[in-house]
């Protein structure tokens, strides 16, 4: 049986003339920032996918298909939508088999993407090892995901919320290539600078291409994690995020806040505690992230026919 995919017609018609595509996620849309700014900033990034050349589906699950690009009638459904589940691997099939509307995290969309024959994702962060994961056993099915689907992930690094070292530690034993792009140190997120080196690094699109497409040739499992650090003018240094996750941590802790409902409570928090700097630092490493996923996914296309 055929996976249940929609295609919208921008996306038909650039599978079919072999156009490079960006998968998107869709909880930044549903979970991560209120309407109508949520429905902006989509746009936004789809508008940068296409600047650089490509194609954007952004991915979600509505009524019993999981619609692979949206057109504006649809975003701006689900801008709106109340009771939006949160999809991972573990609800995908049951949101679908229920004909309920769900949001694609960065696991879900990277099995979408697969399905539907995308390269590349473009997302603000990955999940990763929550902080306590020692005693609690938080840790995204991100990461699992990362090993097994192969699909290229352009990130800003894992949220700085998680444990980094353990999140690192993690992704190496599951053998996931972590590349920082530019630079030595792998990127924290809201931060250029997390204080860990980064396992691997690669300078452009080009070369992140190459080595997507001979992780095929290779046969071997899992995508490939590429950081990109946030743009120096929309970064928030280390020195002056950190306290303020620390405080969001403690407020989590202290109101008995988990699982899923843990990283929007810390990121509403560090919404306040930073005056909506957090936010506005996201948007701004979506939106760089979306323009490299581009080239990627671009380069990916030129070199498959050359």
């Amino acid at each position: 049986m055929m996976a249940p995919l929609a295609y919208s017609d921008e996306v038909r018609q650039a599978l079919s003339d072999s156009r490079p595509l960006v998968a998107l996620e869709s909880t930044i849309i549903t979970h991560g920032m209120p309407y109508p700014q949520n429905v902006e900033t989509a746009r936004r990034v789809e508008a940068q996918v296409r600047e650089a050349g490509a194609v954007p589906a952004t991915i979600a699950v509505m009524g019993g298909r999981i619609r692979v690009g949206l057109t504006e009638h649809e975003l701006e459904a689900l801008g709106r939508a109340r009771d939006v589940m949160k999809l991972s691997r573990a609800d995908l099939a049951i949101c679908l088999a229920a004909g309920r509307t769900g949001a694609t995290t960065v696991a879900a969309t990277m099995i979408a993407a697969a399905l539907a024959g995308i390269d590349v994702f473009a997302t603000g962060g990955i999940g990763g090892v929550h902080r306590g994961a020692e005693s609690s056993f938080d840790v995204s099915a991100d990461l699992q995901e990362l090993a097994q689907t192969r699909v290229t992930v352009v990130c800003a690094g894992a949220k700085a919320i998680l444990d980094l070292p353990k999140t690192l530690e993690a992704l190496e034993t599951l053998g996931v290539p972590v590349i920082a792009v530019g630079q030595d140190e792998l990127p924290a997120f809201w931060s250029r600078s997390s204080g860990l080196a980064a396992p691997l690094r690669l300078d452009s699109a080009r070369e992140i291409a190459a080595a997507h497409l001979l992780r095929a040739r290779l046969r071997l499992p899992g995508g490939q994690l590429v950081a990109n650090p946030i743009p120096r003018e929309a970064e928030i240094p280390r020195e002056v995020i950190v306290p303020a996750i620390e405080t969001a941590l403690a407020d989590a802790a202290r109101e008995g806040i988990a699982a899923k409902a843990v990283t929007p409570f810390l990121l509403a928090r560090l919404f306040e505690l930073t005056q909506g700097r957090s936010l506005a630092a996201n948007i701004a490493l979506v939106l760089a992230n979306a323009r490299l996923a581009a080239e990627i996914a671009t380069e990916i296309v030129r070199q498959r026919v050359a």
